[in-house]
This record gives structure tokens, C-alpha cells and sequence, in this order.
């Protein structure tokens, strides 16, 4: 659990997109990864851009579906993250830990 959160805060820095911000730009912590219209937009088209990121506390695909998407990028519906989520590729034992430590938050 320890090593999800690490990784969550500190390495994915999730909160960043996917935790609400108030006027002063700071994180509003009773509402941490629940989802967010985004606070940025890029300087030229790109295609697929997300304009919110989803509220990722307390997941609700399964482990397998969970490792699946940290580990290669790709959701359960077999698409692929969209801009401006990065391309993450945990190993398999970090995304098991950020999938614990995820479903472990209330949504």
C-alpha cells in the first residue's frame, strides 16, 4: 500500500489532473483523484485531448484490468490513454501496488 501511494504522489503525480484545484491553484484534499476538468490546454490542436481527467479514487475495473492498463496503457474497452495522460508503463509489481493503493481511497 505503502509503495502505491509513493507512486501515485510522488512518481505518477496523479493528483496533478485528476484532483480538483481551487482559485489559488492548490489541490482541494477532500476531493483527491476524484476527478477533474482540466486546469491546462494545449497550444495547438492534438487530437483526442481530454479536457477532464476521470476520478481514479476507489477503481472499479478489476486487478487484471487495472495491471493490464498500468503496465501497457491500455483500458478495459481495449483503447488507449488519451492526451494529456501520460504513457505510463509501470512493471507489473508497481501497478499492482498504485491498483491497491487506488481502490483502497473511497470514490
Amino acid at each position: 500500500m505503502a509503495r502505491g501511494k509513493y507512486l501515485v504522489n510522488n512518481v505518477g503525480m496523479c493528483g496533478d489532473c485528476h484532483t480538483p484545484m481551487d482559485r489559488k491553484g492548490q489541490p482541494i484534499k477532500s476531493k483527491n483523484l476524484q476527478g477533474s476538468v482540466l486546469m491546462f490546454k494545449p497550444t495547438v490542436p492534438i487530437p483526442g485531448w481530454m479536457e477532464a481527467a476521470p476520478g481514479i479514487a476507489g477503481l472499479n475495473w478489476t486487478d487484471e484490468e487495472c495491471i493490464t492498463f498500468f503496465t501497457t496503457g491500455k483500458r478495459p474497452n481495449g483503447t488507449m490513454t488519451a492526451p494529456p495522460m501520460p504513457q505510463f508503463r509501470f512493471n507489473k509489481a508497481d501497478a499492482a501496488a498504485v491498483t491497491a493503493y487506488l481502490k483502497s481511497l473511497k470514490p
